[in-house]
């Protein structure tokens, strides 16, 4: 079989997903249409030698709608001969279109693809596409629905998470993230944003909170508590789910949460013969990837059982992994993965993670990607494993190699 190469992975930085975040006045198009013209600059790439544009994008309506992929690469300096696909696997989308893109080269369709994602979070809220999973109540009674924070406290209730160890990680988030930019750990993949005129407005991750502490955090609300015990009351529907349960444990809040954010991201994948027909040099090879379904009401446990089946699809054992990147969507689905693999902490996202940096929907699976390989590269480590939860209970895994 065919391999699969990533030959570059670069990002735009994350901005406030909010009306005075810097990025508020770029649309999906126009940031999508940034990272692509980089990638092409970078590499000074022969855009025709491009099968597709894969991009994911979770909430596909008003500027994210119809075929954003193909509007990006209209509104980029790519060939118009370039086709595009849009595609929707909620937190994994970016992470998707690299591992579909990866599976199509391996297969023969192409020679090279740019697959990664968007979102703009400040300009289409989270959640306004009316999601059948959540609204229409003969799905979302028949699977005890439950918001994504419920299910998060769900996960520190069922292992025995307190608050204040999600709010250690959080901080230990936060301590990391301003570590890796003082040392300047993202520069190899971090791209400057300019507005319409040109002129540059954002270069760094603008969600950061270095200066957080467990004061501060212990001083937040639970965040969920309230639509869990009071109105409209999920915390009854878990419980008709899972009876064991005495009371769900509401510990998450804004600060071990992932960030509502504002980036976009992608991966320049191709075979040998792309790398050599072009004189580009592979980084790494997609070594393996894998999704899978879980239990929708608990939802974001899909990190450790998708783990379990790309490691035993490929003959792995977890001690084979040097690095992790684990999306922090909430800060017990990463104690949950820690704690079933017993993985040293240091080796589970060394620089950080969403809820430092926030979390970009259709992007993060494209940049925990990126983020892995500059770090394996750094560490001059060999195999490193990228992972997210994933909305309405699913999980998906990619391993990939230096070369």
């Amino acid at each position: 079989m065919t391999e699969a190469y990533i030959y570059d992975a670069l990002r735009s930085p994350r901005g406030k997903g909010r009306k005075d975040g810097a990025l508020h006045e770029i649309t999906s198009v126009n940031l999508s249409a940034q990272v692509l013209n980089a990638v092409k600059e970078r590499n000074n790439l022969d855009t025709k030698a491009i099968e597709d544009v894969i991009w994911g994008n979770v909430t596909q309506v008003g500027e994210q709608g119809g075929c954003l992929a193909r509007t990006a690469v209209l509104a980029s300096d790519f060939d118009e001969q370039v086709p595009g696909l849009a595609i929707n696997r909620f937190c994994a989308s970016g992470m998707e279109a690299v591992n579909l893109a990866a599976n199509q080269i391996k297969g023969g369709a192409g020679m090279a693809y740019v697959a990664g994602g968007v979102e703009m979070m400040g300009r289409v809220a989270m959640g306004s596409d009316g999601a059948a999973i959540a609204v229409d109540p003969t799905v979302a009674m028949s699977t005890y629905f439950v918001p994504q924070g419920i299910s998060a406290d769900i996960i520190a209730t069922e292992y025995g998470f307190t608050r204040d160890q999600a709010d250690a990680l959080a901080v230990e988030s936060q301590r990391r993230a301003a570590e890796a930019w003082e040392n300047n750990r993202f520069a190899k993949s971090i791209i400057t944003i300019k507005d319409q005129n040109g002129l540059p407005i954002l270069d760094h991750d603008e969600y950061m909170r270095p200066g957080t502490d467990m004061q501060a955090l212990g001083a937040l609300n639970a965040s969920f508590q309230a639509m869990g015990e009071v109105m409209p009351g999920f915390d009854n529907v878990a419980l008709m789910k899972y009876p064991h349960l005495e009371r769900i444990n509401h510990i998450h809040h804004a600060g071990n949460s992932s960030g509502i954010v504002d980036g976009s991201a992608a991966v320049l994948i191709g075979n040998k013969e792309f790398g050599e027909k072009y004189g580009l040099k592979p980084r790494a090879r997609i070594r393996a990837t894998a999704k899978i379904g879980t239990d929708p009401t608990i939802m974001l446990t899909g990190p450790v059982p998708v783990t379990e089946k790309i490691l035993a699809d490929n003959g792995m054992d977890i001690s084979d992994i040097d690095l992790f990147e684990v999306n922090e969507a909430f800060a017990s689905v990463v104690m949950r993965f820690m704690q079933r693999f017993d993985v040293d902490p240091s080796v589970v996202n060394p620089n950080g993670g969403s809820i430092a940096m926030g979390h970009p929907l259709g992007a993060t699976g494209a940049i925990i990607i990126g983020t892995l390989l500059d770090e394996l590269e750094r560490q001059d480590k060999e195999v490193g494993l990228a992972t997210l939860c994933i909305a309405s209970g699913m999980g998906a895994a990619t391993i990939i190699e230096r070369v």
